[in-house]
Protein backbone atom coordinates (compact mmCIF):
# COMPACT_ATOMS: atom_id res chain seq x y z
CA UNK A 1 0.00 0.00 0.00
CA UNK A 2 1.33 3.44 -0.97
CA UNK A 3 2.45 5.76 1.79
CA UNK A 4 1.26 9.33 2.24
CA UNK A 5 3.77 11.69 0.64
CA UNK A 6 1.79 14.88 1.40
CA UNK A 7 -0.20 15.15 4.63
CA UNK A 8 -1.63 18.56 5.52
CA UNK A 9 -3.84 19.13 8.56
CA UNK A 10 -5.75 22.31 9.37
CA UNK A 11 -3.51 24.50 7.21
CA UNK A 12 -4.27 28.21 7.42
CA UNK A 13 -2.62 31.16 5.72
CA UNK A 14 -3.26 34.76 6.72
CA UNK A 15 -1.71 38.09 5.74
CA UNK A 16 -1.59 41.36 7.71
CA UNK A 17 -2.11 39.33 10.88
CA UNK A 18 -3.62 41.32 13.75
CA UNK A 19 -4.52 44.32 11.62
CA UNK A 20 -8.00 45.57 10.66
CA UNK A 21 -7.43 44.41 7.07
CA UNK A 22 -6.23 40.90 7.98
CA UNK A 23 -6.76 38.49 5.09
CA UNK A 24 -7.50 34.82 5.71
CA UNK A 25 -6.61 33.07 2.45
CA UNK A 26 -6.61 29.41 3.57
CA UNK A 27 -9.07 28.38 6.25
CA UNK A 28 -8.23 24.96 7.66
CA UNK A 29 -7.11 22.82 4.71
CA UNK A 30 -6.80 19.04 5.12
CA UNK A 31 -5.16 17.20 2.23
CA UNK A 32 -3.58 13.76 1.91
CA UNK A 33 -1.81 12.65 -1.27
CA UNK A 34 -0.30 9.21 -1.67
CA UNK A 35 3.01 8.39 -3.31
CA UNK A 36 2.54 7.87 -7.04
CA UNK A 37 -0.82 9.64 -7.31
CA UNK A 38 -1.76 12.09 -10.05
CA UNK A 39 -3.95 14.68 -8.32
CA UNK A 40 -5.39 18.01 -9.42
CA UNK A 41 -6.21 21.00 -7.22
CA UNK A 42 -8.82 23.08 -9.00
CA UNK A 43 -10.31 26.45 -8.22
CA UNK A 44 -11.13 29.80 -9.75
CA UNK A 45 -9.05 32.93 -9.26
CA UNK A 46 -9.16 33.89 -5.58
CA UNK A 47 -9.88 30.36 -4.37
CA UNK A 48 -6.49 30.07 -2.63
CA UNK A 49 -4.98 27.45 -4.94
CA UNK A 50 -1.82 29.46 -5.69
CA UNK A 51 -1.26 30.10 -1.98
CA UNK A 52 -1.76 26.39 -1.29
CA UNK A 53 0.64 25.49 -4.09
CA UNK A 54 3.32 27.73 -2.56
CA UNK A 55 2.94 25.95 0.78
CA UNK A 56 2.97 22.47 -0.78
CA UNK A 57 6.11 23.45 -2.71
CA UNK A 58 7.84 24.83 0.43
CA UNK A 59 7.99 28.26 -1.24
CA UNK A 60 6.02 29.70 1.69
CA UNK A 61 5.00 28.63 5.17
CA UNK A 62 1.53 28.15 6.58
CA UNK A 63 0.37 30.50 9.33
CA UNK A 64 -0.79 27.47 11.32
CA UNK A 65 -1.41 23.77 10.87
CA UNK A 66 0.80 20.75 10.21
CA UNK A 67 2.48 19.82 6.94
CA UNK A 68 4.28 16.46 6.67
CA UNK A 69 6.16 16.05 3.38
CA UNK A 70 7.50 12.55 2.80
CA UNK A 71 7.79 11.89 6.57
CA UNK A 72 9.39 15.30 7.26
CA UNK A 73 7.59 17.92 9.36
CA UNK A 74 8.02 21.10 7.31
CA UNK A 75 7.28 23.24 10.39
CA UNK A 76 10.52 22.01 11.98
CA UNK A 77 12.77 22.94 9.04
CA UNK A 78 14.85 26.13 8.77
CA UNK A 79 14.63 28.40 5.72
CA UNK A 80 17.88 26.89 4.42
CA UNK A 81 16.37 23.48 4.97
CA UNK A 82 13.33 24.45 2.92
CA UNK A 83 15.62 25.46 0.07
CA UNK A 84 17.16 21.98 0.17
CA UNK A 85 13.69 20.36 0.22
CA UNK A 86 12.71 22.34 -2.87
CA UNK A 87 15.86 21.34 -4.71
CA UNK A 88 15.82 17.63 -3.84
CA UNK A 89 12.21 16.61 -3.32
CA UNK A 90 10.05 18.83 -5.53
CA UNK A 91 10.21 19.53 -9.25
CA UNK A 92 8.41 22.70 -10.35
CA UNK A 93 6.71 23.35 -13.68
CA UNK A 94 5.29 26.86 -14.10
CA UNK A 95 3.00 28.43 -16.69
CA UNK A 96 5.74 30.93 -17.62
CA UNK A 97 8.48 28.25 -17.96
CA UNK A 98 11.06 30.25 -15.88
CA UNK A 99 13.98 29.27 -18.12
CA UNK A 100 17.24 31.24 -18.05
CA UNK A 101 17.23 33.16 -21.35
CA UNK A 102 20.95 33.13 -22.16
CA UNK A 103 21.55 29.47 -21.31
CA UNK A 104 20.95 26.56 -23.66
CA UNK A 105 18.07 24.18 -23.06
CA UNK A 106 20.56 21.57 -21.84
CA UNK A 107 22.17 24.01 -19.39
CA UNK A 108 18.73 24.92 -18.02
CA UNK A 109 18.08 21.24 -17.31
CA UNK A 110 21.51 20.89 -15.65
CA UNK A 111 20.97 23.82 -13.28
CA UNK A 112 19.20 21.99 -10.39
CA UNK A 113 21.91 19.34 -10.47
CA UNK A 114 24.58 22.03 -10.29
CA UNK A 115 22.97 23.36 -7.10
CA UNK A 116 22.76 19.77 -5.85
CA UNK A 117 26.54 19.44 -6.23
CA UNK A 118 26.55 16.80 -8.95
CA UNK A 119 29.74 16.40 -10.98
CA UNK A 120 29.70 17.99 -14.44
CA UNK A 121 30.03 14.75 -16.43
CA UNK A 122 27.26 13.07 -14.46
CA UNK A 123 24.83 15.99 -14.67
CA UNK A 124 25.47 16.42 -18.40
CA UNK A 125 24.65 12.74 -19.00
CA UNK A 126 21.48 12.98 -16.87
CA UNK A 127 20.38 16.19 -18.63
CA UNK A 128 20.84 14.60 -22.06
CA UNK A 129 18.77 11.57 -20.99
CA UNK A 130 15.98 13.83 -19.73
CA UNK A 131 15.98 15.89 -22.92
CA UNK A 132 15.55 12.67 -24.85
CA UNK A 133 12.72 11.59 -22.50
CA UNK A 134 10.75 14.77 -23.26
CA UNK A 135 11.43 14.58 -27.01
CA UNK A 136 13.88 17.50 -27.13
CA UNK A 137 17.13 15.72 -27.98
CA UNK A 138 17.52 17.72 -31.21
CA UNK A 139 17.03 21.07 -29.43
CA UNK A 140 19.53 20.64 -26.59
CA UNK A 141 21.82 23.45 -27.71
CA UNK A 142 19.08 25.97 -28.51
CA UNK A 143 18.41 28.95 -26.25
CA UNK A 144 14.83 29.52 -24.99
CA UNK A 145 14.32 32.35 -27.54
CA UNK A 146 14.80 29.76 -30.29
CA UNK A 147 12.10 27.44 -28.91
CA UNK A 148 8.31 27.41 -29.19
CA UNK A 149 6.11 27.58 -26.10
CA UNK A 150 5.56 23.85 -26.09
CA UNK A 151 9.27 23.17 -26.48
CA UNK A 152 10.06 25.52 -23.59
CA UNK A 153 7.57 23.69 -21.40
CA UNK A 154 9.10 20.33 -22.26
CA UNK A 155 12.51 21.69 -21.26
CA UNK A 156 10.94 22.94 -18.02
CA UNK A 157 9.52 19.45 -17.36
CA UNK A 158 12.95 17.88 -18.00
CA UNK A 159 14.46 20.39 -15.55
CA UNK A 160 11.80 19.52 -12.97
CA UNK A 161 12.91 15.87 -13.18
CA UNK A 162 16.62 16.67 -12.89
CA UNK A 163 17.22 15.67 -9.26
CA UNK A 164 14.73 12.77 -9.39
CA UNK A 165 12.26 14.48 -7.02
CA UNK A 166 9.46 12.72 -5.17
CA UNK A 167 6.86 15.19 -6.42
CA UNK A 168 6.21 17.18 -9.60
CA UNK A 169 4.24 20.33 -8.84
CA UNK A 170 2.73 21.81 -12.01
CA UNK A 171 1.12 25.25 -11.87
CA UNK A 172 -1.19 25.85 -14.87
CA UNK A 173 1.39 24.11 -17.11
CA UNK A 174 -0.69 24.48 -20.29
CA UNK A 175 -2.03 27.96 -19.53
CA UNK A 176 0.19 29.76 -22.07
CA UNK A 177 -0.15 27.10 -24.79
CA UNK A 178 -2.58 26.45 -27.62
CA UNK A 179 -4.84 23.40 -27.26
CA UNK A 180 -2.75 21.09 -29.46
CA UNK A 181 0.51 21.93 -27.69
CA UNK A 182 -1.23 21.71 -24.31
CA UNK A 183 -2.39 18.21 -25.25
CA UNK A 184 1.22 17.22 -25.97
CA UNK A 185 2.34 18.54 -22.56
CA UNK A 186 -0.44 16.67 -20.72
CA UNK A 187 0.48 13.48 -22.58
CA UNK A 188 4.03 13.97 -21.33
CA UNK A 189 2.80 14.27 -17.73
CA UNK A 190 0.87 11.01 -18.16
CA UNK A 191 4.01 9.35 -19.53
CA UNK A 192 6.07 10.54 -16.55
CA UNK A 193 3.37 9.40 -14.13
CA UNK A 194 3.04 5.96 -15.68
CA UNK A 195 6.67 5.21 -16.59
CA UNK A 196 8.55 7.08 -13.85
CA UNK A 197 5.94 6.57 -11.09
CA UNK A 198 6.08 10.22 -10.07
CA UNK A 199 3.60 11.87 -7.74
CA UNK A 200 2.13 14.75 -9.75
CA UNK A 201 0.09 17.62 -8.31
CA UNK A 202 -1.56 19.72 -11.01
CA UNK A 203 -2.79 23.19 -10.06
CA UNK A 204 -5.42 24.39 -12.52
CA UNK A 205 -8.67 26.29 -13.09
CA UNK A 206 -9.47 24.05 -16.06
CA UNK A 207 -12.05 21.30 -15.47
CA UNK A 208 -10.98 19.38 -18.59
CA UNK A 209 -7.41 19.10 -17.33
CA UNK A 210 -8.55 18.13 -13.84
CA UNK A 211 -10.58 15.28 -15.32
CA UNK A 212 -7.34 13.71 -16.56
CA UNK A 213 -6.18 13.09 -12.97
CA UNK A 214 -6.98 10.33 -10.48
CA UNK A 215 -8.43 12.63 -7.82
CA UNK A 216 -9.82 16.15 -8.00
CA UNK A 217 -9.53 18.47 -4.99
CA UNK A 218 -11.79 21.51 -5.43
CA UNK A 219 -11.12 24.76 -3.59
CA UNK A 220 -13.42 27.73 -3.06
CA UNK A 221 -12.79 30.78 -0.89
CA UNK A 222 -9.86 29.15 0.87
CA UNK A 223 -11.72 25.97 1.84
CA UNK A 224 -11.99 22.50 0.34
CA UNK A 225 -15.29 22.18 -1.46
CA UNK A 226 -14.89 18.52 -2.41
CA UNK A 227 -12.39 15.68 -2.90
CA UNK A 228 -13.49 13.25 -5.58
CA UNK A 229 -12.06 10.05 -6.99
CA UNK A 230 -12.26 10.65 -10.74
CA UNK A 231 -14.15 7.79 -12.35
CA UNK A 232 -13.45 9.13 -15.86
CA UNK A 233 -9.74 8.64 -15.25
CA UNK A 234 -10.16 5.03 -14.15
CA UNK A 235 -12.56 4.18 -17.01
CA UNK A 236 -10.05 5.63 -19.47
CA UNK A 237 -7.15 3.54 -18.19
CA UNK A 238 -9.25 0.39 -17.80
CA UNK A 239 -10.26 0.78 -21.44
CA UNK A 240 -6.64 1.29 -22.52
CA UNK A 241 -5.60 -1.77 -20.52
CA UNK A 242 -8.22 -3.89 -22.32
CA UNK A 243 -7.00 -2.61 -25.70
CA UNK A 244 -3.41 -3.57 -24.76
CA UNK A 245 -4.56 -7.07 -23.86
Amino acid sequence: MSKNIIDMKNITKSFYIGTPNELNILKGIDITIKEGEFVSIIGMSGSGKSTLMNIIGALDRATSGEYILDSTNINDISDDGLSEVRNKQIGFVFQTYNLIPRSTALSNVELPMLYYGMYKKERRKRAEELMELVGMKDRMNHQPSELSGGQKQRVAIARALANNPSIILADEPTGALDSGTGRMVMDLFHKIHEEEGKTIVLITHNNELAEETERIISLKDGEILSVEKNQKYYRRYQKEARICL
